[in-house]
């Protein structure tokens, strides 16, 4: 991130929003926007954003897999092929 490119006041934000829009297409950096000196939002491109939701959505299954494995949650290799060939022959 560059502090003096990549953080923007709302009010620069309603003056220049095509050009910040370019800026975050190009960069893939976000943009934070502050109010009164204060972090408020920030812009994203959508292609950052949709890559980080995917990052999130993996991370989430790693954490419910650890926790499944914490409680002894656990399949045989064995029996969840024998399951997926049962479901795939219905």
């Amino acid at each position: 991130m560059n502090l003096v490119t990549d953080i923007k006041p709302v009010s620069y934000l309603k003056a220049h929003s095509a050009e910040l829009l370019q800026q975050i297409n190009q960069t893939h950096r976000p943009i934070v926007i502050t109010q009164n000196g204060e972090p408020r939002g920030v812009l994203q491109d959508a292609e950052s954003y949709e890559n980080m939701r995917n990052a999130l959505s993996l991370l989430k299954l790693l954490a419910q897999s650890e926790e499944d494995i914490r409680h002894g949650d656990l399949l045989d290799q064995q029996d969840v092929f024998r399951e997926m060939d049962e479901l795939l022959v219905e």
